[in-house]
């Protein structure tokens, strides 16, 4: 029919998030997004408007996947901060030594490469460390003699140590190395939180 379009956009994001993963925003040439895509450049212009906003609905897909993940690791302990670290970290663990999927994470690897995208991919970003964040903090509760300024500094903490275990990853660690940092990180939260 004329007009609609003839092919699934949900799997050509898919396709991309996969690309942008791989080799990073900058990295990421058109030709490349239209080979993963099987479109062509009127296609995917007409569709997604830039390489920009394909790169942001990208973001989103793959914050939307993984943060379901998150969301229930956390949730599943909910009366000890520790073991909910434990299990959030446990997740990122388990993606990034998926053999099906890139190494590291395409949210710290945009992270890296913040100067090079646009100030709304930059924004994009941020909003998905924002939300690993807030979903942390939320699962710190509020134990009693703790003040905020710690909570929300351990929740940093923890975000940071995720993002970091997603390089490592990267650069080829070991699994028991990474499910080391983890331990560690649930430590120093079960510590901070006395």
């Amino acid at each position: 029919m004329v007009g609609r379009k003839q092919f699934d956009v949900d799997e050509a994001v898919e396709r991309a998030m996969t690309v942008f993963w791989q080799q990073g925003y900058a990295e990421t040439s058109l030709d490349a997004l239209c080979a993963a895509t099987g479109l062509g450049r009127s296609s995917l212009y007409g569709t997604f408007g830039s390489k920009d906003e394909l790169f942001r609905r990208a973001l989103d897909r793959y914050g939307a996947r993984y943060g379901d993940r998150f969301e229930a690791a956390l949730a599943a302990h909910p009366d000890d901060p520790a073991d909910a670290v434990e299990a959030f970290l446990g997740v990122t663990v388990e993606r990034i030594t998926e053999p099906t999927v890139p190494t590291g994470c395409l949210i710290a690897q945009s992270a890296i490469e913040v100067d090079t995208l646009s100030g709304a991919s930059a924004a994009r970003v941020r909003e998905l460390l924002d939300r690993q964040r807030s979903r942390v903090r939320a699962a710190l509760g509020e134990p009693r003699g703790v003040p905020d300024r710690v909570l929300d500094d351990v929740a940093a903490f923890v975000v940071a140590a995720n993002q970091s275990l997603a390089v490592m990853s990267r650069v080829g660690s070991p699994e028991p190395e990474l499910r080391a940092i983890v331990a560690l990180t649930a430590g120093a939260v079960a510590s901070s939180l006395g």
